[in-house]
């Protein structure tokens, strides 16, 4: 018999405005101890330089955390330029430096070549695995970590701010797996000067913002108090909103809650799947077979499903009884 985990069954979205100075791991585990919660999870991780948006998932919500990691998400940060460091970012060890200055004209220009789909080598001090290791305690050792370029996307890049000629603020939209130490450091190869990033923010990840976010200090005056800590949740669906929902009855909501397929007879059920395969761009037709839907029976959400013709298979089942 496996060991009980121990907390209680806490379920839904935290979101974190993250403290410069600790690690996403670090955030985690404070908060969950906090809400004395059985399981707990990030969306996405943080290095300890960035502040801003952490989501933290709760309980069954923990299924849910590829979705708000496969959001688009948003960041502030700052270049500065004339020295590069080891880890793209200032925490590390000066390893060049250069007296040019880039104009804001030239930095400008600069934009439209790494917005769209861009090939991009991660930074070496980097949570990436290289046989089994992560790329940042390879580094740490001395090792040469030499990681493969991957393609990312950028789906928006803007100057904000240029407040000395030493440094210049960027706002970056942009899809899963992209480093923005490595876009700093890849500025200044391109513009012919060394970089490295010195601060950055997360103001967004999918459908969670700052509006959304609670402090540590918040959340640490709500211990104790269940219904203040309950109401800084958000419902486990919430990263959901652009999956669309298939309505159950009790009958077929107990069937998917069994790991068994659902076969959808009302004829209103049947158009609408019929109607998101024939929804789907020509780049999503791929997709058309495995289109994933939420199942929910009322305003409970059941299971994460895959649909196949008329039938609805469960993915994930959300144990919300």
């Amino acid at each position: 018999m496996g060991r009980r985990r121990k907390g209680e069954p806490v379920h839904g979205w935290l979101v974190v405005d993250k403290p410069e100075g600790l690690t996403s791991t670090q955030v985690v585990s404070k908060v969950r101890r906090l809400f004395n919660a059985a399981k707990a999870g990030h969306g996405g991780t943080l290095d300890p330089i960035a502040t801003g948006i952490l989501p933290i998932a709760f309980g069954e919500a923990t299924k849910t955390v590829s979705y708000a990691m496969d959001g688009r998400k948003t960041y502030r940060f700052t270049v500065r330029w004339g020295e590069s460091r080891d880890t793209d970012d200032r925490e590390g060890k000066v390893t060049a430096t250069g007296d040019k200055r880039p104009s804001r004209e030239e930095i400008e220009a600069m934009l439209p070549r790494f917005t769209g789909e861009i090939v991009q080598t991660p930074p070496a001090f980097s949570a990436i695995k290289v046989d089994g290791e992560r790329a940042y305690d390879l580094a740490r050792d001395g090792e040469i970590v030499e990681l493969r370029p991957r393609l990312i996307r950028i789906d928006a890049l803007r100057l904000v701010e240029t407040p000395d000629a030493d440094t210049a603020v960027f706002e970056a939209d942009s899809g899963k797996g992209a480093y923005m130490r490595a876009l700093a450091r890849d500025f200044g190869v391109f513009l012919g000067t060394p970089s490295h990033l010195t601060a950055i923010r997360r103001t967004a990840v999918g459908p969670f913002i700052l509006d959304d976010a609670v402090t540590l200090e918040h959340i640490e005056a709500a211990a104790g108090d269940p219904a203040a800590l309950e109401s800084t949740l958000l419902p486990i669906e919430t990263p959901l909103d652009d999956i669309p929902a298939v309505a159950l009855t009790e009958a077929e909501a107990h069937r998917m809650r069994c790991g068994q397929p659902v076969t959808l007879l009302r004829r209103s059920d049947r158009e609408r799947l019929e109607s998101l395969t024939r929804d789907l761009s020509d780049d999503d037709v791929f997709r058309a077979v495995d289109t994933i839907v939420l199942a929910v029976l009322g305003d409970l959400p059941v299971a994460l499903a895959r649909v196949d013709g008329a039938e609805l298979h469960p993915v994930r089942v959300l144990n919300l009884v």
